[in-house]
């Protein structure tokens, strides 16, 4: 077990609260992953988002299957992925069928749908006991954080980006 979470924090640059996979329980590279997230009630988000009748929001879903993903993108392709980052770019086709509560466990299903080059689709659903709470279309690009941080330093000093 901590093996695989130590895969996940070298894998992923999330940190506590951002870091929304608990464990990645299958791995197909280049087809799919299945990933698993406890929902707690002592998450921050719970204090301010319905305090009478906490429900986990639905960015936080979509933000965990994007995550996701970027593992898929991990196992996928290790040597263009590992050390990069993977940036969220688009989502399409978000639908919320159910809302999630504290206890829950939300397990998340990507597929890679497509790749060309350095930008990945990825397909997938977050369900509750079998049930699908969200469904959507994510797409993200790989980006090596070197160039990212020129491109920060480029946009802080000119105002324009490079």
């Amino acid at each position: 077990m901590q093996d695989i979470l130590q895969d996940i924090l070298r894998s992923l640059p999330h940190r506590y609260p951002f870091l929304l996979i608990d464990r990645v329980t299958t791995v197909e590279p280049g087809k799919r992953i299945v990933a698993i997230k406890n929902v707690t009630f002592n998450e921050p988000h719970f204090m301010g988002h319905f305090p009478e009748h906490p429900v986990m929001p639905g960015v936080l879903i979509l933000e965990a299957m994007a995550q996701a993903g970027a593992l898929l993108a991990r196992y996928t392709d290790p040597e263009h992925v590992i050390g990069r980052l993977v940036y969220f770019m688009a989502i399409d086709h978000a639908r919320f069928r159910k809302p999630v509560f504290p206890g829950d466990q939300l397990q998340i299903e990507m597929t890679l749908m497509k790749r060309r080059r350095e930008v990945w689709r990825f397909g997938g659903q977050a369900m509750v006991d079998g049930q699908v709470a969200a469904e959507a279309e994510v797409m993200a690009m790989t980006r090596d954080r070197d160039q990212q941080d020129q491109q920060s330093q480029t946009t802080v000093t000119t105002g324009q980006p490079s």
